[in-house]
């Protein structure tokens, strides 16, 4: 940290960046080890927290473009993850659903990223670690 501007230092959205870029840069490791990437897993808690999902809304509720939703679950249904159907109400409506496999697969993903995120907030102690996390909701949601 000493190589850095303290100008820079000086500015917490410096510093929100740069850790930000840290945890997700590893993260991003541990998921590639496995051949899945962050919107895996971010498609995996989506259906899992509110249920099935049109695929059009759940690009829309995660901010991926559709047609690289497509490709998301295309990758999620292979291993068996998630599955898709038609709605019989309208055809062109596809709808997404975690499977038991996915939710499986989104428990143990969830734990590789608290192993991370315990490495990344060691400096901290457990009350530093809750602040943290309660600042950082509130500027977030």
């Amino acid at each position: 940290m000493d190589t850095l501007p303290p100008s820079l230092l000086g500015l917490t959205t410096y510093l929100l960046s740069k850790t930000g870029k840290a945890a997700r840069g590893r993260l991003a490791a541990r998921l590639a080890a496995d051949g899945l990437r962050m919107w895996h897993m971010a498609v995996l808690a989506a259906l899992a927290d509110f249920g099935p999902h049109a695929q059009r809304d759940l690009s829309a509720r995660l901010g991926i473009d559709p047609s690289d939703m497509v490709k998301v679950l295309d990758e999620l249904s292979a291993p068996g993850f998630v599955d898709r159907a038609r709605d019989p109400a309208d055809r062109r409506r596809v709808t997404a659903t975690i499977t038991a496999t996915g939710r499986r697969e989104l428990t143990r993903l969830t734990q590789e990223a608290r192993a991370i995120q315990d490495e990344l907030l060691a400096p901290l102690d457990a009350a530093e670690r809750d602040q943290l996390h309660d600042l950082l909701t509130r500027i977030l949601v």
